[in-house]
């Protein structure tokens, strides 16, 4: 019994070590089956950390984070989620780096971001910040919630029912079958206690799958018991069925989980499957740099070595390996340009590339004026180890030169041939006579 007890003893010492947080700390540890019940539908303010077990930062908050939830016990309540183990729960709300800390006030499904400090001071300031915030709104009378309740009248679902497109009979084939758009359908009866159960998830995925894909993932719901012409053909006997529907192809049944987390990562899971790559744009224009940046969290730039350099195979091989890379990380919804080497010198030199080392390669997250360099190879496998470590929140990363977006130059796009020396005039010199230039030798 001794060397199993040790063996025993010993996985809990490891597991110990990665635990951030214990049942003893006043920070409340939240996951995807305790986090409707335990924050959606509180009426408590929030302070959330997402983050991971293996995070340097998240180690090092982690003291601070549990001196703060002390402090402020009864008053403001402090979660962790470890968002490397509960995936769903961060892509939810679009946890990219780790620590994360969101601030969860009136409207539980658009929580503001924490900009604050890091020490246990900072967080109870911002803390009460937030709180005498919440106060003055709930004093105006505006609440901030979502407008959608459950049912049965019970608390705030953190999704709208309106994102929920009502299918019937009639309109079924035309928004369902006829559509581009991948479909999540729920088949349900309005006396099915789980079909009750699982309207507010369905209703909050909805809504976050409505934002995340740009409505090319869409949910919908069928009263099987009103409309059963559609209900009967695919043959529906238990509440709530759902069923994945794709255009031209057999539906399939959904086998996921029924909390709002596991249906928002399905969800991406599909669009990821379904959607083109993103548009690899050259930067003609402020207005390209603008546009492509301020719709995406981070937006991959690559300065190409000037055309003479490479000629057109080259510069396409280049792009073929950013093509490739804008395919693996689509699901990221990242925006991807590139510029030929000094086209667009300001920026280079915000970056701190400047005349240099090309290609070369940056990641720009234009909300927080926050760049990271590529420092391995332009290749697929350096490509990807760079955005992997920044997709998981490591990395360096620095200001981008003066805190604000340097001047974009409009230039002609590149015509996809080999590049051609400048031509020189020639000048007919038969008739002019040495003496011509004896008074300025």
């Amino acid at each position: 019994m001794k060397p199993l007890l040790l063996g025993v003893l010993g996985c809990s010492l490891v597991l110990a070590v990665q635990a951030l947080y214990s049942a003893s700390d006043d920070v409340i540890e939240l996951t995807p089956s305790n986090f409707n019940r335990e924050l959606i539908q509180s009426d408590s303010l929030w302070l959330v950390e997402f983050y991971a077990p293996w995070c340097g930062h998240c180690r090092n908050l982690a003291p601070d984070w549990k001196k703060a939830a002390t402090a402020l016990k009864g008053i403001v309540k402090v979660g962790a989620v470890d968002a490397d183990q509960h995936k769903s729960l961060g892509g939810q709300y679009g946890v990219r780096g780790f620590p994360t800390i969101k601030i969860f006030g009136a409207n539980k499904n658009k929580p503001e971001e924490y900009q604050g400090g890091r020490s246990s001071q900072a967080i109870v300031d911002g803390a009460m910040n937030a709180l005498r915030n919440l106060v003055k709104e709930r004093l105006s009378g505006r609440s901030g919630g979502s407008d959608y309740k459950q049912s049965g009248g019970g608390g705030s679902s953190g999704g709208n029912k309106k994102d929920v497109v009502e299918l019937t009979d009639d309109n079924f084939d035309k928004m369902v079958l006829d559509s581009d758009d991948v479909w999540l359908v729920e088949f349900f009866a309005p006396w099915c206690g789980h079909c009750k159960n699982l309207e507010p998830e369905w209703a909050a995925a909805a809504t976050a799958v409505k934002e995340q894909t740009k409505g090319k993932v869409r949910l919908g719901a069928v009263d099987a018991t009103v409309h059963q012409v559609v209900s009967g053909r695919y043959g529906i006997r238990g509440f709530p069925t759902i069923k994945i529907f794709r255009k031209g192809e057999e539906p399939e049944d959904y086998q996921g989980g029924r909390t709002r987390g596991d249906i928002i990562e399905k969800a991406l899971d599909l669009f990821s499957d379904n959607a083109p790559p993103p548009e690899l744009l050259e930067i003609l224009s402020e207005d390209v740099l603008k546009k492509t940046c301020e719709d995406s969290q981070l937006c991959i730039i690559a300065v190409l070595p000037h055309i003479l350099d490479t000629g057109a195979d080259g510069r396409n091989s280049y792009l073929d390996v950013m093509m490739k890379m804008a395919e693996k990380y689509k699901k990221k919804m990242w925006g991807w340009l590139w510029t030929e080497a000094g086209a667009q010198m300001e920026l280079e030199s915000s970056l701190g590339i400047g005349g240099f080392g090309y290609p070369a390669m940056a990641a720009i997250n234009t909300r927080k004026m926050k760049f990271a360099l590529l420092r391995g190879s332009f290749s697929e496998t350096g490509i990807h180890e760079f955005l992997r470590e920044l997709s998981v929140g490591r990395g360096s990363t620095a200001t981008l030169g003066g805190g604000v977006m340097p001047k974009i130059h409009t230039v002609e796009p590149w015509d996809g041939k080999d590049g051609q020396l400048p031509v020189e005039e020639d000048y007919d010199l038969s008739d002019v006579e040495l003496d011509d230039f004896k008074d300025e030798l």
